[in-house]
């Protein structure tokens, strides 16, 4: 087993209340797809599909945490995390997204909570993190509005189970992504290649969690919010044509997806664009909030789209159609994760300051409930370097004035990184995934010790 080098200062000392954990989700980690009566999802057809997945690989056994959950809790026990954030497969409680529940899934997320909270570990549910059922998905998915009807239901069984032990929940991750590859590029499930006809997938997915937090609600749970991925955006150059294009990125990752959950609106650009009684559901999509969740990994710096017949533009892995208004550009002068993303903390706090200075009082407290890096080698030091450099970053946006109140690493374990398989490593824990064997890094030992130091005061 590695141990960590000294980090070579303190952090700054963060809130005694202030929430640290880690991140995972159940399509990624939990494999057992076919077992307990668990249905179908998206991304189970999607990986069976020649070519889907770079490496050839599929989720069905994934890190088989169905199996060793306790391993599993056992491990963030000793990390000394007080929250742990996972994902609640929708197909495992309920088979085919409506109708019938299956109390076998239910019972497995029963045990895990039980366990957890025997760990004094705070559990913190997820309820969708992109795996659809397939059933609902072959009926059209997030393009049709009776999936927000059918997540709140679900939504309502989640927390009929568990809202006695569970005090904090999370309704969606990510929309924006799910949105942009999986209805809009067809990079991940369910594969559809709709481009700017994908926005109805966004709008559903918004109207879903604002009837999921009124479900929570009714159920008497409480301490709700959304798993929202943002970052920073910078043109190219100050010419228009780029500061234009990097306006329009930023409209659909960011404001498409903050403004209707904290103004009640969506931005004028796009407003006639999305289906339905709009002006009602955004009364729905803006239930309030008691924190706003916010996945960061890196900003983007965006320019006017590439010259005609000049191919598709790659960006950290994704193919982008040279139809598109807009063009990431490569970040120079920072290093990278084996991912190709751009290690630049500082954006974090560009990020959170200008989160508070665009909403105001409409922002809730904040959590960061992602933050990661992906790197493939045995040496560590560049994810110490990683999550030293954020937590520093975050602590300068408090020190600004955001209200953060917590900050969850991803992730836990290594697992299945969606289209990239499993050539992608993002864990605190090292998986062997021919024994399943898991091994802590050094980063891990570094956070363990890092939370021991804030829990001294």
């Amino acid at each position: 087993m590695t141990m960590a080098p000294d980090p070579p200062r303190s952090l700054p000392r963060f809130p005694r209340d202030f929430v640290w954990g880690v991140s995972t989700s159940a399509a990624q980690i939990e494999g057992a797809v076919a077992e307990d009566g668990r249905g179908r999802s998206a991304w189970d057809a999607f990986a069976a599909e020649p070519g889907r997945i770079k490496d050839g690989s599929d989720p069905r056994v994934a890190t088989d945490h169905y199996h060793r959950y306790r391993e599993d809790v056992a491990l963030l026990r000793e990390l000394g995390v007080g929250a742990y954030r996972f994902s609640v497969a929708w197909p495992r409680v309920m088979p085919d997204g409506s109708g019938a529940v299956n109390a076998a899934g239910l019972d497995f997320y029963d045990r895990l909570v039980d366990e957890l909270l025997a760990a004094g570990i705070a559990p913190v549910p997820t309820l969708f993190h992109w795996d659809t059922p397939q059933a609902l998905e072959e009926g059209g998915g997030w393009l049709v509005r009776e999936t927000a009807d059918r997540f709140a239901a679900y939504a309502e069984v989640v927390a009929g189970r568990l809202g006695d032990r569970v005090a904090r929940w999370i309704t969606l991750n990510e929309p924006a992504e799910l949105t942009l590859l999986g209805y809009g590029l067809g990079q991940h499930a369910p594969g559809r290649q709709l481009l700017f006809e994908a926005l109805p997938a966004a709008h559903h997915q918004l109207l879903g969690h604002g009837l999921a937090v009124q479900a929570l609600r009714a159920q008497r749970a409480g301490n709700i919010g959304i798993a929202n991925s943002h970052g920073p955006t910078w043109p190219a150059s100050p010419a228009e044509a780029d500061t234009a294009a990097a306006d329009l990125y930023d409209l659909l990752l960011n404001r498409l997806f903050a403004e209707p959950v904290l103004l009640g609106r969506y931005p004028d650009e796009v407003a006639g664009l999305l289906p339905g009684p709009v002006a009602e559901d955004l009364r729905i999509i803006s239930e309030p909030l008691d924190w706003y969740g916010i996945n960061y990994y890196q900003p983007t710096l965006v320019g006017a789209p590439a010259a005609e017949g000049s191919g598709p533009t790659a960006f950290g892995g994704i193919q982008l159609p040279p139809e598109l208004p807009f063009a990431p550009r490569e970040i120079e002068g920072y290093p990278r994760t084996d991912f190709g993303w751009p290690v630049v903390p500082e954006a974090l706090t560009e990020l959170l300051v200008s989160f508070r200075e665009r909403y105001g009082d409409r922002l809730p407290p904040v959590v960061i409930t992602e933050n990661g890096c992906a790197y493939e080698g045995t040496g560590d030091t560049e994810r110490i370097t990683f999550l030293d450099g954020h937590l520093r970053a975050l602590h300068a946006a408090m020190e600004a004035g955001v209200e953060v109140r917590g900050y969850f690493v991803w992730s836990l374990l290594d697992n299945f990184e969606w289209a990239e398989g499993y050539a992608r490593r993002f864990g605190l824990v090292h998986v062997d995934y021919a024994t399943l064997e898991r091994t802590p890094k050094a980063s891990y030992h570094w956070l363990r010790d890092a939370l021991r130091e804030q829990a001294r005061g």
